[in-house]
């Protein structure tokens, strides 16, 4: 363990930078799909304009906008929390299910999260890592960006997985987190790749393991988990598509192919890479059972921490 511790009618488009969230609002009722959309609609994005989860989100936005002939609006709505942490984070303070009030459609990109040291921390490998962490319980330091974040979920799952005592230190975001680990104020942190992948190639910071099931095609070099003996550890963030629970099956259809050929374009699949996420259309029945079982594992965690978000 850690020492320390709306839509009526939205089609809702959910970043869950592990996790977090794109929501597309439509200006009006479901029409038919024949005639869906038959007015613009809206992306709201729970994150300020140039980050991520916006540049995916204007991405697809303009993609959508081609393929069915109406306009996708982006709307930067800043402060949302990953998607399936707020049952944890926030129990009895939304008024909204975050399972049952919305249809998953389809991922569209995924990040996974990877274990970095920098220079203060004289390890080269996830057995090391580990053994040290054993031999000195509560002295390894490992960075998230704030009590409650994705970092600090996928930290504590890895800890509570293979029985180690680390020293959780919360910051005020992912920027000073990687700039205390180039400057040797912090031994490590469970980073998504994309907030740390210029600093990893640049060899500014080390890569000791990806929490996915196989090896990331932006770090071919470096090892799962799994093949370092961390166990069967995945903490994959992943930017998808979700409806509400009453969208008619077959505008679902229609937006699911829409996410496909989207994540599928080689256009989309460069974009991504840049950002350093992958492409990725896991859709449907698929989809909604990783966001249950994501939802599930994250409020066991919250209750076990007794985290809760201002």
């Amino acid at each position: 363990m850690l020492r320390a511790f709306k839509p009526k009618q939205p089609l809702a488009l959910i970043c869950q930078a592990l996790i977090a969230a794109l929501s597309i609002a439509s200006a009006g009722g479901f029409a038919q799909a024949a005639t869906y959309p038959a007015k613009p609609v809206k992306l709201v994005v729970g994150f300020a304009a140039g980050g991520p989860t916006d540049v995916v989100a204007r991405a697809f936005a303009d993609h959508a906008s081609r393929a069915l002939g109406q306009t996708f609006i982006v709307d930067n709505k800043p402060g949302a929390t990953n998607h399936t942490m707020i049952p944890g984070l926030y129990s009895g303070r939304v008024k909204f299910d975050a399972v049952t009030s919305f249809k998953p459609l389809c991922t569209v990109a995924t990040s996974p999260t990877v274990l970095v040291v920098g220079p203060g921390l004289p390890v080269k490998s996830l057995a090391d890592y580990m053994a040290r962490a054993r031999k000195e319980p509560g002295r390894t330091t490992a960075g998230t960006a704030g009590v409650g974040s994705s970092g600090h979920f996928a930290t504590e799952m890895f800890a509570r997985a293979n029985h180690l005592q680390l020293n959780h230190v919360p910051y005020k975001g992912a920027a000073p987190v990687v700039t205390d680990l180039m400057g040797g104020q912090l031994d490590s942190s469970f980073a998504t790749l994309g907030s740390v992948l210029p600093q990893i190639r640049s060899g500014k910071l080390t890569a000791l393991a990806v929490a996915s099931p196989k090896r990331s095609a932006l770090l071919p070099e470096v090892p799962t988990f799994a093949e370092s003996g961390g166990g069967q550890y995945a903490a994959d963030a992943w930017y998808g598509v979700l409806a509400p629970a009453g969208l008619p099956a077959p505008i679902a259809q229609q937006l699911e192919r829409v996410v496909r050929d989207f994540a599928s374009s080689a256009a989309t699949v460069e974009k991504l890479r840049g950002l350093g996420l992958e492409a990725d259309a896991t859709c449907g029945s698929a989809f909604a059972s990783q966001v249950e079982r994501e939802v599930a594992t994250y409020t066991q965690i919250a209750r076990a921490l007794d985290l809760k978000a201002d």
